[in-house]
């Protein structure tokens, strides 16, 4: 099947047109936020730059005299809110929306220079002709603004996205307008950013359906874009990490992005990347019927192509192990390894040390379920939402999983920096939570008990085996709770549920949770998992009669293989509860 992107183009401009609001030249669309950045409340609709910037550059592509005009508009309106103030930290980046300005925003977002600049550059350089030479000084004069933010922030490798973005805005836009100093930026740092990618082996922002798909599309903009050999060069490295990532992890029973992910923000494969996937594959890959295809604008005019040699692994259903080490220290020891094992219906990934993030998936599985598929997505809740000083460590062979949820002192609440929590918290709900949801067909919890120390969950075909092997917080009494509603099953374990209380992990001397973990074709069998305080060599009852600091467990596997780990008991420093021990 071929794309014609012109006509998906045209169609896809169609929805857009419905949005756009005369008065102001902008698009409105319904409000949304992860929570952080925006202070806006109790607002359905804004007008967001940089879907405006995306809006007009299609509208050029476009080519159609109505639509130039409008680009036109658009593009002065949204220069317009640029901040071109030099003696201001937020100089050359724009406010997320037109109804909250910079001032607003806390913290402002510097990515917006990125953003915003990728499009304006497009625009100059596929369209100057279209335009008036008024509004193109007004484009050069705000990429300038964004370039030197850009180069002022100098965000480092490990940003992966922003990292390749950065690059393509600057480079391009030294190219365009002759610019020396931005081009030979650009092209540094993209140079550093291939360095480490290749030295780590795989991307810092490591399989995230998120922003895989983004480094892709930008890395082939870079690619499509750039007129500079070594450039094309670079970036054609950089394409082949990104697509042998994606293809690796596809689990073809489920139709999932197997785990665990860097940074997510929906745990099942959204229509778009379907969509993408499908794109670039030439319509080999059949995961959306051709009428659903939803065409991205950003698609149009960048040359992204799936290699043909990573095609074959979107299908594979055979056993498969991919170990990855995603962070090192001084001395090239791995901190935090990523493992994923797919075998048949079931995928199953791990990171081996992380916060647990709202934007991270840490411990995540899929199972084919007759057509469709479920997840198990491992979370930590502070008032029902993802509590980022809780520390995920485990070791995984196989579907086998050892891990345990410790407690940093100095970490975030909601974001991993914006909202630090200076070592107490204030809760009338703190949980463990299994998530399951995707199709909840044959999905039942067997004979569940609140105190019961193993819960096993049927999964279609497969199964879900947790144990609690060691559990203590600041002397709660802890259990399990089991809630359905239409969408997913939750099976929590409750740390804490009551009145509004603070907990002070400064001074809390036990905050520790241990679980053995088994996903697995069939009934699963018992898991041999134990745990006990590390200095009691006779491992005996879990009384908390011993100031024992560290606690040590044990999973022996199925094939017959010990994993081990020795987690603090005790609250500590994030960088602290994040060491290699």
């Amino acid at each position: 099947m071929s794309f014609d992107h012109k006509q998906m183009l045209l169609r896809r401009l169609d929805s857009w047109h419905k949005e756009y609001t005369p008065e102001v030249k902008m698009v409105r669309k319904p409000f949304r936020t992860p929570g952080y950045h925006s202070t806006l409340k109790n607002v359905d609709y804004t007008h967001p730059t940089r879907e405006a910037l995306i809006y007009a550059l299609a509208l050029l592509d476009s080519g159609l005299p109505d639509n130039i005009v409008r680009a036109s508009e658009i593009l002065e309106k949204v220069i317009g809110l640029q901040d071109q103030n030099r003696e201001n930290s937020t100089f050359g980046i724009w406010s997320w929306f037109m109804e909250e300005p910079l001032t607003m925003m806390a913290p402002p977002d510097w990515n917006w220079a990125d953003f915003c600049g990728k499009r304006l550059v497009l625009a100059e350089q596929r369209h100057s002709e279209l335009l008036s030479p008024a509004l193109r000084e007004q484009i050069r004069y705000a990429l300038f603004c964004a370039c030197d933010a850009i180069i002022k922030r100098n965000v480092g490798p490990g940003y992966t996205n922003i990292a390749i973005m950065g690059a393509f805005v600057t480079l391009l836009t030294g190219e365009v307008y002759g610019h020396k100093p931005y081009a030979d930026y650009g092209l540094e740092r993209l140079r550093k950013f291939s360095d480490y990618t290749k030295e780590l082996g795989t991307f810092q922002e490591y399989n995230s359906p998120t922003y895989t798909i983004v480094a892709i599309e930008e890395l082939a903009s870079i690619h499509t874009a750039t007129s500079l050999a070594e450039a094309k060069e670079l970036s054609a490295g950089m394409l082949d990490v990104a697509w042998r990532m994606v293809a690796e992890h596809f689990h073809a029973p489920s139709r999932q992005w197997s785990g665990p992910h860097s940074r997510s923000y929906s745990t099942v494969m959204t229509p778009e990347v379907l969509s993408f996937l499908q794109m670039a594959s030439g319509g080999v890959l059949s995961l959306r019927a051709n009428e659903d295809i939803i065409y991205n604008l950003d698609w149009y005019g960048n040359e992204i192509h799936c290699p043909e040699m990573y095609l074959p692994a979107f299908q594979h259903t055979e056993t498969s192990t991919i170990l990855q080490a995603i962070h090192k220290d001084e001395s090239g020891r791995t901190v935090n390894g990523a493992t994923t094992y797919m075998n048949g219906p079931i995928s199953v990934g791990t990171f081996s040390k992380d916060v647990m993030w709202n934007q991270r998936r840490n411990l995540l599985g899929y199972v084919q379920n007759s057509e469709s598929f479920s997840y198990i997505h491992l979370r930590f809740l502070h008032d029902g939402y993802d509590y980022s000083s809780a520390i995920y460590s485990s070791a995984q062979q196989q579907g086998d999983i050892l891990f345990g949820i410790g407690f940093c002192t100095n970490g975030g609440d909601t974001h991993i920096s914006l909202d630090l929590i200076d070592g107490v918290i204030e809760t009338s709900d703190l949980r463990l939570r299994f998530e399951i949801g995707g199709s909840l067909e044959q999905v039942e919890a067997q004979n569940f008990e609140t105190n019961a120390e193993s819960i096993t969950v049927q999964v279609a075909a497969s199964t879900m085996n947790v144990k609690a092997l060691f559990a203590a917080f600041d002397g709660e009494q802890l259990g399990w709770e089991l809630t359905r509603d239409e969408q997913k099953l939750y099976l929590d374990y409750v740390l804490y549920a009551g009145e509004r209380k603070s907990f002070d992990f400064r001074s809390i001397q036990q905050a520790l949770l241990v679980f053995a973990f088994r996903l697995s074709e069939g009934d699963g069998g018992m898991l041999d998992a134990s745990a006990g305080y590390a200095d009691d060599e006779a491992n005996a009852a879990l009384d908390g009669s011993t100031q024992a600091n560290e606690v040590h467990a044990e999973f022996r596997t199925v094939n017959g293989i010990n994993l081990k780990l020795e987690l603090p008991l005790k609250p500590a420093a994030k960088q602290e509860m994040m060491r290699l021990r």
